[in-house]
């Protein structure tokens, strides 16, 4: 019980907490992180990958990444600041205001941010339930460690927790999440965007699709899933859904195709840092 206590007073003072800026010097260790465990970010050139690791730092200087039951680490940082740049690469200038903080937590958790309970199935949540509205969870993130970790450990699963929250942050920029982001285009194009996502979501619900179940959930939800897809499997979708692929193409103004071109090093290979050790004995996941 005392360990509960603790744990709900540090996310309460998570909750009220409002932190400056903080400037943030790039650590080349973080760069042995991303070229590790990050697909999208071992595809980009040499330039890129600089451009990358300046947003990244730009995003960690803006946003808190915290924790309540563990110590936050470098690998943590990286791979939300990861899932944060990756969707709104094509647009250099994107800045995420409405998010102050991500908040880990060790497990799935419930609507109270508790784990381990009968309804603790939440991997992600970010402006709904308690994140809504005005009150002292508007402008945060909670994320599942363990589901983030997930999702760039498993880069051919079409699935990423990480990626889809932010996918939610990006569609409420407009002030309202409808599965539609303005930001992105003028909403003239929302019609035929909408009846792409009805026809989509009625051959999820006949098991005549292989874009994951919950996408049929709403509008909202279709917009993050697939996105997840698009990101994870872009020659895939495009094969099996050419329609959604070229849609997604034009929303996130990037040509991720490269990713498909991602080949893991093997264990004996040397690491792709350029440390000249062996991939194993360096940045190969021990998770």
């Amino acid at each position: 019980m005392t360990q509960i206590l603790r744990w709900l007073s540090a996310i309460s003072t998570w909750l009220f907490r409002s932190k400056a800026p903080v400037p943030v010097e790039w650590q080349p260790e973080w760069s042995h992180i991303l070229t590790a465990n990050v697909a999208f970010y071992r595809v980009l050139s040499e330039e890129d990958k600089a451009l990358f690791e300046h947003r990244v730092a730009l995003f960690l200087a803006t946003t808190a990444v915290e924790a309540g039951q563990f110590e936050v680490t470098d690998k943590d940082r990286m791979l939300v600041a990861a899932s944060a740049i990756i969707p709104v690469w094509g647009f250099p200038k994107w800045h995420y205001f409405n998010l102050k903080a991500v908040y880990l937590l060790p497990a799935a958790f419930n609507q109270q941010f508790e784990c381990g309970k009968a309804d603790s199935r939440i991997t992600g949540m970010v402006g709904t339930g308690p994140m809504a509205g005005t009150g002292p969870m508007a402008g945060k993130m909670a994320l599942c460690r363990s589901a983030l970790y997930q999702g760039f450990a498993n880069s051919k699963d079409k699935h990423n927790v990480g990626i889809h929250e932010f996918v939610h942050l990006i569609d409420m920029l407009d002030g309202e999440c409808d599965g539609y982001p303005e930001r992105f285009k003028e909403y003239a194009y929302s019609i035929p965007w909408f009846e792409l996502v009805r026809h989509k979501t009625n051959e999820i619900v006949k098991r005549k699709s292989n874009i994951g179940d919950y996408a049929s959930t709403n509008r909202v939800e279709f917009f993050a899933v697939a996105s997840e897809y698009f990101f994870e499997r872009p020659q895939m979708m495009k094969d099996k859904h050419p329609k959604l692929f070229d849609a997604l193409s034009e929303f996130y103004q990037q040509d991720v195709m490269a990713i498909e071109k991602d080949v893991r090093v093997k264990r004996k290979q040397r690491c792709p840092c350029g440390s000249k050790k062996r991939y194993k004995h360096c940045c190969m996941p021990s998770d």
